[in-house]
């Protein structure tokens, strides 16, 4: 946790999530960036963003790690609590801007909720 340096990894992370208003999956991202830095590189600037809320993430469709920008987070506290919209047939990944309530759950205290939804996006289901 703490300042972000901007280093080229970092800014050409920060670039390909400003390109996009869709999260975008970890597998994407080496692929789009496989030619300027290593893989390590990117899972290590990607985890330092996440603790540093500017990014979340979340697993996605057979396993896969994706990241979208956080809003109103802090290294001390990721706020931004939505749930996530996966098409089936072609993929896309976004983070829907309604508001899902938790159950209390008894003797528990949750830190951390992940909430999927599959079908299909407005393009592939007209």
């Amino acid at each position: 946790m703490g300042i972000i340096r901007k280093t080229k990894s970092v800014e050409a992370l920060l670039n390909e999530f400003n390109k996009s208003s869709s999260a975008i999956s970890a597998k994407k991202l080496i692929q789009s960036l496989d030619s300027k830095f290593n893989k390590t590189t990117i899972y290590r600037v990607l985890d330092k963003l996440e603790d540093d809320g500017v990014l979340h993430s979340f697993l996605g469709k057979n396993g896969l790690k994706w990241y979208a920008k956080c809003n109103d987070c802090s290294s001390n506290k990721h706020r931004d609590l939505h749930p996530h919209f996966q098409c089936l047939d072609c993929g896309k990944v976004d983070c829907l801007a309604v508001s899902v309530s938790l159950p209390k759950i008894p003797n528990r205290k949750i830190e951390v909720s992940q909430l999927l939804i599959q079908g299909k996006c407005e393009t592939c289901f007209a």
